[in-house]
């Protein structure tokens, strides 16, 4: 049974510990009967806006079937964040049920030859699932980094890996499509090595072939064949386990690389939407997600599977992208891609567990991809430890729609390109600082002796951020703040046991 917990949190949160605790003998793992225990499919995203699916935004100028299929046949949450608006600390977090500003990482992302963020002693959502006896693959894109040194070593096999944090296998490519080295690593090393070099493309918006660093590169690599490659290799992970271990559940981590730089949409999709090649890459994507769904309708485990497709940020979609093509990307919400505003953070988030969420429902519980970690714990009847997925919270009454009296977050906390923290409780936002925090401009803004040090906003009234309530509520921002230094100082986020 759990510690006595702080008082701040609700007979509702205390509860779902408890029961959460209750699922496991002696605070010791064991794994229910394989009847119970779905296979999961994790879907991410790279850059994709909560505007791109036609599920989300009417308006939508993209063709985006499957994943509007994902909404019909299970939920869709609209008011699903990342912990972070950038791409790696987005995913340290999801994997790890752990914001990523709690490690080295305070700002910014890595890079091709960064060494590896995620200490292998810490559990992920694989190891965890693993340990339960699922069979784990990781595909696509990593991004956490590869080895010890300070410029990884892509001539000689990585420790540690992404095999060493609980997956049994990896394919896919080291970090962003557009930086260096342009390679695919299978398990522990590459494929090739980067032993060629690729000069520098421009960006589709200068009227480039897509945007990508020159650097070092495999023989032969080709940035247009990465999504095609690592779906296939998705889909034979998905037809392999179906076939050889029926009785075995499967766990498949599906990070694309798109629709991120470089822009790169195949024929099939090349001028099938009306938002350029942005959105014929979010129609790749789309199509990608349908040749999951297509593999598990045919092997016939689609029915003991949820497949969860979300995006690792919002969209990298300026005002001036939104004027020329008439499409909102982000929805509406305010920024984009990097910035503290709801545009760089609030996602997409779909569900579908056949027998288990109700199809075609809605849910606007606030969720954050840290709450993986939590969730899938409860879905498998695995218990967390204190120093396991520290902000990771169990949604698994809302997305079961579950009725439950209060919100099962008990806040949460924001993070920008460049540091700027912010924190969400019910409608109120603080944000610790001026400006967007990432792309937007300014980036920072200078606080004058009469101005507001910092922003306040009431999402409920006042969802695009416009009117800026800091100096009217002090007891407002003066509690938030608070409670964001306690998050700092005590390590964790979520009632521990």
């Amino acid at each position: 049974m759990p510690a006595a917990l702080p008082s701040r949190f609700s007979p509702v949160v205390l509860a779902l510990v408890v029961a959460a605790c209750a699922l496991v003998a002696s605070g010791c793992r064991t794994a229910p009967d394989p009847a119970d225990r779905p296979n999961v499919i994790l879907i991410m995203a790279d850059d994709m806006g909560q505007g791109d699916p036609s599920a989300y935004n009417d308006s939508s100028k993209i063709p985006t079937p499957h994943i509007d299929r994902l909404a019909d046949e299970g939920i869709r949450f609209t008011d699903a964040h990342t912990p972070s608006s950038v791409c790696t600390p987005t995913r340290y977090g999801l994997l790890t049920g752990r914001y990523a500003w709690r490690t080295a990482l305070k700002r910014g992302v890595l890079w091709g030859y960064s060494p590896a963020l995620i200490d292998t002693q810490r559990t992920t959502i694989a190891s965890l699932l693993n340990e339960q006896g699922y069979a784990t693959a990781a595909v696509g894109k990593w991004h956490l980094g590869l080895g010890t040194e300070d410029s990884t070593d892509y001539s000689r096999p990585f420790q540690p890996s992404p095999v060493d944090y609980g997956f049994d296998m990896f394919f896919g490519i080291p970090a962003s499509l557009d930086m260096e080295p342009y390679v695919y690593v299978d398990g522990d090393r590459v494929v090739q090595a980067p032993t060629d070099r690729v000069g520098r493309s421009e960006h589709r918006r200068q009227g480039g072939g897509g945007f990508w660093r020159a650097g070092p590169a495999a023989p032969g690599f080709a940035h247009v064949d990465v999504m095609p490659r690592t779906t296939d290799r998705a889909v034979d992970f998905i037809n392999r386990q179906a076939a050889a271990a029926a009785d075995r559940p499967f766990f498949l981590y599906l990070p694309f690389s798109a629709p991120h730089t470089p822009w790169l949409p195949t024929a099939p999709y090349a001028d099938t939407s009306g938002a350029g090649y942005y959105g014929d890459f979010v129609a790749q994507v789309d199509g990608a997600v349908g040749r999951v769904l297509d593999a598990l309708d045919q092997r016939g485990v689609a029915e003991n599977t949820l497949v969860i497709f979300t995006s690792d940020n919002g969209a990298h979609w300026p005002e001036a992208d939104i004027d020329a093509w008439g499409h909102d990307a982000n929805n509406g919400w305010r920024g984009q891609k990097a910035d503290i505003w709801e545009g760089g953070h609030r996602v997409p988030f779909v569900a579908r567990w056949p027998g288990h969420v109700p199809p075609g429902a809605v849910s606007d519980e606030t969720i954050c991809l840290t709450d993986m970690m939590a969730t899938l714990a409860a879905i498998v009847g695995a218990d967390l430890d204190r120093d396991e997925g520290e902000d990771s919270y169990n949604v698994l009454p809302a997305m079961l729609q579950q009725p439950y009296d209060t919100p099962i977050r008990e806040a949460t906390v924001h993070h920008a390109l460049d540091g700027m923290f912010a924190i969400r409780q019910g409608p109120w936002k603080l944000i610790e600082g001026r400006g967007s925090g990432g792309f937007t401009a300014p980036q920072r803004r200078e606080v004058g002796p009469d101005e507001p040090a910092g922003q306040l906003y009431h999402l409920g009234r006042d969802p695009q951020e416009t009117e800026n309530l800091y100096d009217e509520h002090p007891e407002i921002v003066e509690r938030l703040r608070t409670l964001l230094a306690a998050y700092r100082e005590q390590g964790h986020s979520r009632p521990l046991p």
